[in-house]
């Protein structure tokens, strides 16, 4: 063949597009693994790609869930807390009160307390003057009589008289004392 007819021939023949033949077996071989993928792998994919959905889906309702469990929770939490802090102020105050009053009580106690010991340090008083004064009645009327028998020259060891006399005398001595003041 000459060249030229060659160059006309490889120019009849595109590259591009296959000869008819290999072209219906191509499309036969194309058919059946289309076939093929459709009846085996095609059920097989679109299972694993539902069984993803539906997890994706149920976690996603989980993750949900889960959530207003926590917010559900969350409030309970605040709710107990704000009932710990309220009986907390509550008893905080029932403590103060007890105080106040248990140091009210206290003050109370201590004021009868030292009444009690006023009361009875004056009635010790009266009795320590009592007993000073009686002693001294009894002194001052034994040197009074030692002092007027010394002078009179007898003994004066009448009793009910000496005690009259002392009395009489001690008498006017205070109602003198009671006129000065």
């Amino acid at each position: 063949m000459s060249p030229l007819v060659q160059l006309a021939a490889e120019e009849a023949e595109n590259p591009l597009i296959p000869p008819i033949p290999e072209l219906v077996i191509g499309l036969i071989a194309f058919v059946i693994v289309f076939g093929f993928l459709a009846k085996k792998l095609l059920p097989n994919i679109n299972k694993v790609l539902e069984e993803r959905r539906e997890a994706i889906e149920g976690g996603i309702e989980k993750a949900e869930a889960a959530q207003t469990e926590a917010q559900s929770v969350l409030e309970q939490y605040k709710a107990q807390l704000a009932e710990a802090r309220h009986e907390a102020a509550r008893l905080r105050q029932e403590a103060q009160e007890q105080g106040a009053a248990l140091i009210a009580e206290m003050r109370a106690e201590g004021q009868r307390q030292r009444e009690e010991i006023v009361a009875a340090g004056h009635a010790q008083i009266d009795a320590d003057r009592k007993a000073a004064a009686s002693a001294l009645r009894q002194d001052v009327g034994k040197l009074a009589t030692d002092l007027a028998g010394k002078l009179v020259g007898e003994s004066l060891e009448d009793h009910a008289r000496q005690s009259r006399v002392i009395d009489r005398f001690l008498d006017e001595l205070e109602e003198k004392a009671e006129a000065t003041r």
